[in-house]
């Protein structure tokens, strides 16, 4: 299973975890196995400026993830996730990718039914 944090360091499944996806300076990609991480990547974000939010959905898309795990989103990149079949769980709580994977390997993450945090978009 691929999962995308957005983080705001590179420092693997040890980064701070951005609080709104699409400003985060980072994607953290962690795949795991049989509840293990097996790899990590970090991609730096391309950004969305050109094509609004559409792009950010893209950019996260092209990672091919199984699930994006955001401390904040907008309603409208929310809503195209949903559309795109891409699991989006919410994680308010935790400071760094590895906290934030246990808690959803233990099934404590709300997921989202394509509504966003965020008035701003």
């Amino acid at each position: 299973m691929r999962l995308v944090f957005p983080t705001d360091e590179n420092m693997g499944y040890l980064s701070k975890r951005g609080a709104h996806f699409g400003k985060a300076k980072f994607y953290t990609v962690i795949t795991l196995e049989n509840g293990q991480i097996e790899d990590v990547e970090v991609y730096e974000n391309p950004g969305h400026s050109g094509g609004a939010c559409g792009n950010a959905v893209a950019n996260i898309l092209s990672l091919k993830p199984d699930a994006l795990i955001v401390g904040g989103i907008g309603g409208a990149p929310a809503k195209g996730f949903a559309q795109a079949g891409l699991d989006l769980y919410f994680d308010r709580v935790s400071p760094t990718v590895k906290d934030s994977i246990e808690l959803f390997l233990e099934g404590k993450l709300e997921k989202s039914e394509g509504e966003g945090t965020c008035s701003a978009h």
